[in-house]
């Protein structure tokens, strides 16, 4: 078993695991004392402002905090205007602007990488929120700035009736079980389908770790992607064999289980599969948050070996392997990798999140040539090491 954890309040990941993850709440004081005041009020209005993020401004209106709009990004100053006295700003994969945010995720080694969603940050002056609403996904709400309270509800699911005229979806009411004020560094753990409110107590930021997993349709739609790029599946079936008269207009049930046993032939492809759901679960969500890389070759690193520095996952892109009978099988930005075996270990470990020092040990010209395509992908990225790391 392993250790406890300050960021689960002192159980540990498998007792985490089985009795809250996907089951109940649960509020850890002083989880992450780090994120206090990483991010303040003005480095989230900053950001929201820029062109490339993703952001959404939330607005109630004064004589009616009941009636919402909601303006998604690109947002201008103009938009921040006359405001009401409510309202909510919401900034999208902020770990992809900021390392230290970034670093974070490291505190959740007990989640698989692939089910990362983003760390979104909620800004909102003195009683700003998003309403009543639940997820389907898992998130743990961490405190960063200023505070926030937290009412918890019932448990919901896609039968659950929502506000009627409204551009979110709104709960019309919750059944409080649960309410608690959150200072900087606490951390409160929300299962799928759970409602909860949040409501700022004064100007504040909160940051929301999602764990999201994929929903079926976007999985067959990958399938069929995969199975329509092979030629040879392009070519009509064979008849079966005719050996009854049956009326034209109709199509048996000999014809029908004929056809549907060549289309679960290609579905159930083991081969296909894994390339499709691989594909999909490396795909960036935010790939024009990928920097465009400075083009690098082996020689440039060969050069950099003994210049101090350090290979990491760029945060805005996936890399994610399978591994079984000692084969290990790459993905990355939504594409299955080619790479030496020599390169394997060093990817392997960059896609657990670990830094990878570049030096002697990575002196192969295959080793080198991996790395540079990753680099120059923009998989990976090149970082100074600084004075009080190795």
């Amino acid at each position: 078993m392993s250790q406890p954890l300050d960021v689960l309040g002192g159980i540990t990941a498998e007792q985490f695991l089985a009795e809250y993850w996907q089951k109940k709440p649960l509020l850890v004081r002083n989880a992450l004392p780090e994120i206090a005041g990483l991010l303040e009020p003005s480095d989230v209005m900053e950001l929201a402002l820029d062109e490339n993020v993703t952001a959404r401004l939330i607005k109630q209106k004064d004589k009616d905090p009941n009636q919402w709009s909601v303006k998604s990004s690109p947002l201008l100053k103009a938009d921040f205007q006359k405001m009401p006295k409510l309202w909510t700003l919401l900034v999208q994969a902020t770990d992809h602007y900021s390392f230290d945010l970034a670093e974070l995720w490291k505190k959740f080694p007990f989640i698989p990488q692939w089910r990362r969603d983003d760390i979104m940050v909620s800004y909102a002056p003195k009683g700003g929120s998003v309403g009543k609403h639940f997820d389907f996904y898992d998130v743990f709400l961490v405190q960063g700035y200023g505070q926030r309270r937290w009412q918890l509800g019932q448990m919901c699911n896609e039968d659950t009736e929502f506000a009627a005229g409204q551009p979110l979806k709104l709960l019309p009411e919750i059944d409080v079980h649960f309410d608690e004020v959150l200072e900087p560094g606490d951390l409160l753990y929300v299962p799928p389908g759970l409602a909860h409110y949040g409501v700022a107590e004064n100007d504040c930021l909160t940051f929301s770790f999602g764990f999201r997993m994929p929903n079926v349709s976007d999985m067959v739609d990958r399938v069929g992607d995969k199975i329509s790029e092979n030629q040879n599946l392009q070519n009509p079936l064979l008849d079966i064999i005719r050996d009854q008269i049956s009326p034209v207009g109709q199509i048996t049930l000999n014809e029908l289980d004929y056809l549907k046993e060549k289309l679960l032939e290609q579905i159930q492809n083991s081969t296909v599969l894994e390339d499709a759901i691989m594909s999909l679960m490396s795909e960036p969500k935010y790939p024009e948050n990928i920097p465009e890389a400075e083009e690098i070759g082996t020689g440039d690193l060969a050069d950099a070996l003994e210049q101090g520095y350090q290979l990491m996952m760029e945060p805005a892109s996936r890399l994610l392997y399978t591994e079984q009978e000692n084969e290990i099988l790459f993905w990355a930005n939504g594409e299955g990798i080619c790479i030496a075996d020599a390169s394997a270990p060093i990817l392997k470990r960059l896609a657990d999140g670990q830094a990878v020092l570049l030096d002697e040990n990575l002196a192969d010209e295959d080793i080198l040539e991996d790395i540079a395509q990753l680099l120059n992908e923009s998989i990976i990225m090149l970082v100074p090491l600084h004075n009080d790391e190795e």
